[in-house]
């Protein structure tokens, strides 16, 4: 009965030594990773510099990002990378003289976001691969026609010297004049979404039900995955 005693008091000291220890692993290790965060898109390199993991030398990755641009909004202002700082970004290319396409996508946008209409984190833009017939009046038309909030979802127009090589190498879609022939304009059906530090972390496809649901779920994720950032540095 003695070494009973013995024993069970040695199995709860090796518990109360043991179990609070796994309990810190499990909330460092695991906590941290409730969902699986989003992938990142683009070229990829290497850095120089690197961190620490546990002890293990994890070398930094330099992410592709989205390059900054001078374009024209619907009221004709000047909008740079700097009026998008501190925000994640959904992005889309269209034309007004689109057909049918492009309405379909920018009212799948504009339901998004009339949920997200009280979320000042994600903000909306769609650029123009007319800019020759889209002007800051005609998009303000268009924008009208869709209830968008200015202060919420900006479109945006300039030069196809500018827009294209934006849409090629910044966004990584296509963008191909049509001769002023709506018939004729190449353009991607894909809506980006871009975090806080200008990345590429999801393509989808506006057009598409299941994609459409796909980046409601994950635009949750990402505002998650930022404001876990935004909290982890103020401590």
């Amino acid at each position: 009965m003695a070494n009973f005693k013995v024993v069970k008091r040695f199995v709860i000291l090796v518990l109360i030594l043991i179990v609070p220890g796994f309990l810190y692993y499990l909330l460092q290790a695991k906590g941290k990773n409730r969902y699986k965060p989003l992938p990142v898109y683009g070229p990829k390199q290497v850095a120089k510099t690197f961190h620490k993991v546990r002890g293990q030398v994890i070398y930094d990755t330099i992410y592709h990002q989205i390059p900054d641009f001078k374009l024209y909004d619907q009221e004709n202002k000047l909008i740079t990378q700097k009026n998008f700082e501190g925000k994640i970004l959904l992005v889309n290319f269209f034309f007004t003289q689109c057909p049918t396409l492009c309405k379909e996508i920018n009212k799948n946008v504009a339901d998004l976001a009339t949920a997200y209409k009280k979320n000042n984190i994600l903000k909306f833009v769609s650029i123009t691969v007319d800019p020759a017939t889209d002007n800051a009046s005609v998009l303000k038309k268009y924008a009208t026609s869709l209830k968008a909030d200015e202060n919420q979802w900006k479109f945006l127009t300039g030069d196809t010297s500018t827009i294209y090589p934006l849409s090629r190498n910044g966004f990584l879609v296509t963008a191909v004049n049509g001769n002023n022939n709506p018939e004729n304009f190449v353009y991607s059906e894909k809506l980006i979404l871009v975090d806080q530090d200008r990345r590429i972390r999801g393509y989808y496809n506006g057009t598409s039900v299941n994609e459409m649901t796909k980046l409601n779920d994950e635009i949750k994720v990402l505002i998650a995955e930022e404001l876990r950032k935004i909290k982890s540095n103020l401590y």
